[in-house]
Parts: C-alpha cells; sequence; structure tokens
C-alpha cells in the first residue's frame, strides 16, 4: 500500500471481513460479530469493545480515532465507500472516494470511480 495503512471499515460481517483482511494483508478491519451458538449463527449481532452496530457514526469514529492513534491529522485520510453509511466516514477524511457508488455518494464525493477496481485509485492518488 505504498507506505499507506489500509483500514477495512465495514457495514458487514467479521466472516467476511476477516478474511478479506487477511487475504490482502489489511492493516485494520472493523465490522458487525455475528453469534455463533455451537457453530450456527444465530443472527444476532454480538457487542464489541467499541460497541455492536458498525453503521455510518462508527465508521467515521473509527477512521477519527484511528488516525489520531498513528498521529495522522485525518485531513491526510483517504475514505472510499459506496453507500450512505460511509458518508459519515468520507466526510472526516482529507478525500472522498465514491467507488461504485450509489448517486447520493458519488454527489458528495471529492472523486467517483464508475468503472474498473480499486487499481484506479492509484490514477487519483497520482
Amino acid at each position: 500500500a505504498a507506505g499507506m495503512k489500509v483500514l477495512l471499515v465495514s457495514g458487514g460481517f467479521t466472516f467476511f471481513a476477516d478474511r478479506v483482511k487477511a487475504r490482502l494483508g489489511i492493516d485494520f478491519a472493523r465490522s458487525n460479530l455475528l453469534e455463533d451458538a455451537g457453530g450456527r449463527l444465530t443472527g444476532k449481532i454480538v457487542r464489541q469493545s467499541w460497541g455492536d452496530i458498525c453503521d455510518g457514526a462508527e465508521k467515521r469514529r473509527t477512521l477519527l480515532e484511528l488516525a489520531s492513534l498513528m498521529g495522522i491529522d485525518a485531513r491526510r485520510t483517504i475514505a472510499v465507500g459506496d453507500g450512505a453509511n460511509d458518508l459519515p466516514m468520507m466526510g472526516a477524511a482529507g478525500l472522498s472516494v465514491a467507488f461504485h457508488a450509489k448517486p447520493k455518494v458519488r454527489e458528495q464525493a471529492m472523486v467517483a470511480i464508475d468503472e474498473g477496481g480499486l487499481d484506479r485509485l492509484l490514477e487519483v492518488l497520482r
């Protein structure tokens, strides 16, 4: 990641986010944890040390908290999102990128990527 720290903050579930984190070598992941009772998912979300739901407010708080812990001004962060629950986080970042996003997100983002993969972000950063 060219010396950058990469965070995955998802409204999805740890089952997926943790696998993506491991596969791509992402530095940090935060997402929702589903309750497991004897190897079966119950559909309930488990409260974690930071809270229970990784929603828009939590995404924003996570970006600001981790930037602070790393000694990085939030204006030097990049937030990439596709849905309305990403807007609070994107609003706190120095650069907001809509990636294959819903119209409301594209309208509010500084940059919109509507074709190709996340590698297109490299073109923006050059």
